[in-house]
């Protein structure tokens, strides 16, 4: 099976998106966020998250790393992919596989045992390119949709030990959400978690990026998820080894 869709969620063209977008958005709406914290210190943070993701974009430019993706099916494991990774000049990853080429598998077992396996490949190729669709509507985030947000009071920011947690609801479709939760001290992201569905809210499906720093102090994604839980389909990746240019 051709799992590519949530490769393309794994970069960190998609966090300088949303900050970008998030802080347009509260630059220009009424403060109407709830859970505390007035329209100064609203726009404050969202200041930092801007000014922080504009930092860390430049200096990723100047690495290299490695992005390990595993892809599991009801936890089992079916493939594992390895890529050498770099911001490309368009701010999107450049990835090259590490993986050597492996030879077409021949069907194995009668005709109607390759139809039965033929069926369910294409059935799951079709669910993973409904899961690239589904993310695609918040990845990366758009302008229009967080001011929506903002205008209908969507928007809340509460304390979160030393962070603020800034979540989003009935963001693209109702019932969903997306949280981002910045670390106050160091003035970068910890963490981004989206919970939405697919076709029906029976049918959920989830995201969440983790980050990590390095030791100069710049801040990058150090793992994502992407499950499907009706399919119970899971994409991991993980990166790191990174390496100055």
């Amino acid at each position: 099976m051709n799992f590519v869709p949530a490769r393309a969620l794994m970069h960190r063209a998609f966090c300088i998106a949303a900050v970008a977008t998030i802080a347009v958005a509260a630059s220009a709406s009424p403060a109407r966020a709830q859970g505390g914290g007035g329209g100064a210190d609203m726009q404050a943070r969202m200041m930092e998250l801007k000014e922080s993701m504009a930092k860390n974009k430049a200096a990723l430019a100047t690495y290299t790393w490695k992005e390990t993706t595993t892809i599991s099916l009801k936890g089992e494991v079916k493939k594992v992919q390895h890529y050498q990774v770099r911001e490309g000049s368009d701010g999107k990853p450049q990835k090259t596989s590490l993986d050597p080429a492996q030879a077409p598998q021949q069907p194995q077992g009668g005709r109607l045992k390759q139809r039965v396996v033929a069926k369910k490949k294409e059935e799951f190729e079709d669910y993973a390119e409904k899961m690239k669709t589904t993310a695609g509507m918040y990845v990366p985030p758009d302008k229009d949709l967080i001011q929506a947000a903002y205008q209908k009071g969507n928007v809340a920011f509460a304390p979160d030990g030393g962070d603020v947690k800034i979540t989003f609801t009935n963001y693209v479709k109702p019932g969903d959400s997306m949280t981002i939760l910045f670390d106050k001290a160091k003035k970068q992201i910890s963490s981004i978690s989206i919970k939405t569905y697919m076709d029906d809210p029976s049918d959920g499906l989830t995201l969440n990026v983790t980050f990590d720093s390095l030791p100069d102090g710049t801040s990058h994604v150090s793992s994502t998820t992407v499950d499907g839980q009706s399919k119970e389909l899971v994409v991991a990746s993980v990166n790191g080894d990174y390496q100055k240019l």
